[in-house]
């Protein structure tokens, strides 16, 4: 897959790009990515792509021409090395969808987008309205540009990638995940065995996996009541709860309205 990234800071990407184990998608080409500069394709010396916005307002606004010849150019290229040419034009937004696990599960078999990293005050409207398709934040909060949430989406999709991960499955218990039921994932622990007065869970060193396995069940429920009690609802009316996770949850909601 590829993706191309329109971005005023394509510098950025340079140590994201070859750092830690998501590294080997970029590298064994598994998810390719091309950085665009849209100053580039500004008329003058200054190569301004912004200016001040009409009706007044603080701030400064992308101009919409250097963003399209930019767009142009990297359609271009995907049509000239054979890319597929219909993917999606995504702008990294606070008015956009909330990126999670399973729109990253359907990026992550794609053939790939176009990433528009927006700065300042945003982007002229009239771009939005004739290139766009998509428009993706990361939640309910403003980034001074959409460059981390460009990066979030590449990480995202390039460690569920084969081969990425030391470990194939790993990435099935994750939080989120349809093999968890969409919960959270369960606390983890290592060596040594006490870590200053604190010692590791001893059904984890009991070695009888059934009564392991219903441990990480019951902390998985226990994580996701308390962080997110919207999660439990939505694994409760899609089925994902048996009677022993509803006994769980019943007593562990009465413990806390008790402590309350």
């Amino acid at each position: 897959m590829r993706f191309d990234v329109i971005t005023l800071f394509p510098e950025l990407f340079a140590p994201f790009l070859v750092s830690g184990v998501t590294r080997r998608a970029y590298e064994s080409g598994l998810v390719e990515v091309r950085l665009w500069n849209p100053r580039d394709f500004a008329d003058g010396n200054y190569r301004r792509v912004d200016d001040r916005p009409f009706g007044g307002g603080p701030g400064m606004v992308l101009m919409a021409e250097p963003l399209a010849l930019c767009l142009e150019s990297v359609k271009t290229e995907r049509v000239a090395r054979a890319t597929p040419d219909d993917a999606p034009t995504v702008l990294f937004s606070p008015v956009g969808q909330v990126l999670n696990h399973a729109s990253v599960e359907r990026w992550s078999a794609s053939s790939g987008a176009v990433l528009i990293c927006g700065r300042y005050e945003g982007l002229d409207q009239r771009f939005i309205d004739t290139h766009v398709d998509l428009q993706i934040s990361l939640g309910d909060f403003v980034l001074s540009g959409g460059e981390i949430a460009a990066m979030a989406l590449l990480d995202a999709v390039a460690r569920l990638q084969p081969g990425v991960l030391n470990d194939a499955g790993s990435h099935q218990f994750d939080s989120f995940n349809p093999a968890l039921d969409g919960l959270l994932d369960c606390p983890h622990y290592t060596r040594p065995e006490a870590w200053r007065d604190r010692p590791v869970p001893p059904v984890l060193l009991s070695g009888n996996h059934a009564h392991i396995e219903r441990w990480r069940r019951e902390q998985r429920l226990a994580a996701t009541q308390r962080q997110r009690p919207d999660l439990v609802r939505q694994a409760r009316a899609a089925g994902h709860l048996n009677a022993s996770d509803e006994a769980f949850l019943a007593d562990l909601i009465l413990n806390l309205a008790h402590y309350q």
